[in-house]
């Protein structure tokens, strides 16, 4: 009997996950068809060049609106996860960081232009896709971030496709009524960012008092400093690669890298559902060892890259029969696509592996890999990328780049998780002082 009711409890907690996943995926799915539409119309709107410098100063606000709080985006999602009672306390202090942190964010905007964008870009289109970025859509990641913290994962899926159907809607008036120029589509890029942003938190934030405790706050900034140098070393070794298309091989060159790797970047959405179920499962203390087998940790991982690479060959294939059908600039890229077919499975690994350590606290040990393999991915990049290089040759070498980049962060990964285990289970099975010993 006991056997019995042991089984019916398992099945329960697992169609419980299932259900969570479903949820999770049903809003990617929904992102990536409404992203899939957004990318075509800005990348036909726009011209080639102007494509690359809208991609590469998009990437550089991704990376700056880790800024925003200085990550006190991280205990305020801790608490929504296991004390749901203390969320309008640390929005409280979310809001203070994110204060205190704009004015760090306008000065690392303005030494970026300065060095990257200046006489490329006029700085009004470089700034309004920055504030879009850093104040507008991280505003709706936070929102996304804490509904899914407290288990609302349906109305965080809800507000995903919300969110990426106003920016799809932008995009398709932009091309279809614009006047093609990178300014116009900049001020209307921040327009429905800041809608999107307004409609998520007017709808969706939990309804608590904000209430003031410095005291939780002073406790956690080393942590919330920690998490937000690893995402913003995470990002930039992520976008690392359109900053230095854009410096080594101009506008249009980026503009094709970029257009590669937005279609590569789609594989990620449904893996990034994946990602957050895990990172919540590990954060419960009686899961802790829920990776602890090789085993289940290469099946994982092998999914993982099946379901990216799978993604890139549908993709792929599908231009390759049908080269013009997401418009004239994205044929120019068709046929290169397939020739970066292991990229997406190694690139999605890594940021998977960079979400175990989060989950399992390990920030500064997470800032670490995400160093190494930054620095590492800059200078292959720097090796194998200048204007003289045929487009399919460094293409091709990209597999082998982010072939290094995903074993050194496995390496690193899976010895700083195991030797945690070895550590814990000595803690637990270590025997206790008794009084007077």
């Amino acid at each position: 009997m006991s056997r019995i009711a042991f089984l019916a409890g398992s099945l329960k907690a697992n169609l419980h996950l299932v259900r969570d996943f479903a949820s999770l995926l049903s809003g990617s799915v929904g992102r990536l068809v409404l992203s899939l539409a957004y990318f075509v119309c800005v990348a036909n709107g726009l011209s080639l060049a102007d494509f690359g410098l809208f991609a590469t100063a998009s990437a550089t606000g991704v990376v700056l609106a880790r800024i925003a709080g200085f990550g006190f985006v991280s205990p305020l999602y801790r608490a929504a996860t296991v004390k749901k009672h203390l969320v309008g306390t640390y929005t409280a202090g979310y809001l203070a960081a994110l204060v205190l942190s704009l004015p760090v964010a306008v000065l690392a905007s303005a030494f970026v232009y300065w060095i990257l964008f200046a006489g490329e870009m006029a700085w009004t289109a470089f700034a309004a896709i920055l504030a879009a970025e850093i104040l507008c859509w991280r505003s709706l990641e936070v929102v996304l971030i804490v509904n899914n913290g407290i288990g609302r994962f349906t109305r965080a899926a809800i507000l995903v496709i919300l969110g990426s159907a106003i920016r799809a809607g932008a995009a398709v008036l932009f091309w279809f009524g614009g006047d093609g120029s990178l300014l116009t589509w900049a001020l209307l890029y921040l327009a429905a960012n800041a809608l999107a942003a307004l409609a998520a938190i007017a709808t969706s934030y939990p309804r608590q008092r904000l209430r003031w405790r410095p005291d939780l706050y002073l406790r956690r900034w080393r942590d919330s400093v920690a998490v937000a140098g690893a995402e913003m070393v995470f990002f930039l070794q992520s976008e690392l690669d359109k900053l230095l298309v854009l410096s080594l091989g101009g506008p249009a060159l980026a503009g094709l890298y970029a257009i590669i790797m937005r279609l590569i970047d789609l594989t990620a959405i449904p893996v990034r559902a994946f990602n957050t179920i895990v990172v919540q499962k590990l954060m419960r203390p009686n899961k802790a060892d829920w990776l602890g087998a090789w085993r289940r940790r290469l099946g994982v991982e092998a999914m993982v890259a099946l379901v990216s690479i799978a993604g890139l060959t549908g993709l792929g294939g599908f231009l390759w029969l049908f080269p013009t059908a997401l418009g004239a600039n994205v044929a120019d890229a068709a046929p290169l696509l397939l020739l970066a077919l292991l990229v997406p499975a190694f690139r999605n690994l890594v940021e998977y592996q960079s979400e175990l350590l989060y989950a399992r606290g390990k920030t500064g040990i997470r800032v670490l890999v995400l160093v190494l393999v930054g620095l590492a991915k800059a200078g292959f990049l720097a090796l194998i990328l200048s204007e003289d290089t045929p487009p399919e040759t460094w293409i091709v070498a990209l597999n082998g780049v982010f072939a290094v980049l995903w074993a050194m962060s496995a390496i690193m990964t899976y010895g700083t998780l195991d030797w945690a285990g070895r550590k814990t289970r000595a803690a637990r099975f270590s025997p206790s002082l008794q009084p007077g010993e």
